[in-house]
């Protein structure tokens, strides 16, 4: 917030960002059943790369966290309007609609009650590290059950 974060934006490869995402998320994916779909064409994207792993795995983990094993996690990756949009949705429990515009406020959890862990500042960090890169992130209901989260990033 108070405009510390100094990016390091060199052209990266978003599928090297979910790579290395998917690599530190290591035993935490568990039975999840991980669909990644990349344009094999895709452009280079203006990042911190380091920064954007760290949005990924954030949003990653909270996929797995509130999502049933076994069930399926699907990261897409489009082009809309100049942008890089990276959607990642679940089949988990989803977010009351009244909660979704407040997901990404520090220290907001959803009330659930299950014990899941967490200090509700991972998707307040990855909103702070998006909009540093003058990009946009939010979440919305997944049709069927779930939640879809997009990041997009300018090109």
């Amino acid at each position: 917030e108070s405009g510390a974060i100094k990016l390091h934006n060199e052209p990266g490869d978003i599928e090297d960002v979910i790579g290395t995402a998917l690599e530190q998320l290591g035993n935490r994916i568990g039975q999840h059943d991980f669909k990644v779909d990349i344009p094999s064409d895709y452009p280079l994207v203006p990042m911190d790369f380091t920064l954007m792993v760290q949005v990924v795995v954030n949003v990653l983990d909270n996929a797995i966290k509130y999502s049933p094993e076994k069930s399926s996690i699907e990261v897409s990756v489009s082009l809309a309007d100049q942008k890089a949009r990276i959607q990642i949705a679940d089949r988990g429990v989803g977010i009351p609609l009244d909660d979704l515009p407040r997901v990404f406020d520090k220290f907001y959890r959803v009330q659930r009650p299950e014990n899941i862990s967490g200090t509700g500042l991972g998707l307040s960090i990855s909103k702070g590290i998006v909009e540093a890169h003058h990009g946009n992130i939010y979440a919305s209901a997944r049709e069927g059950g779930g939640t879809i989260v997009t990041i997009e990033l300018p090109l």
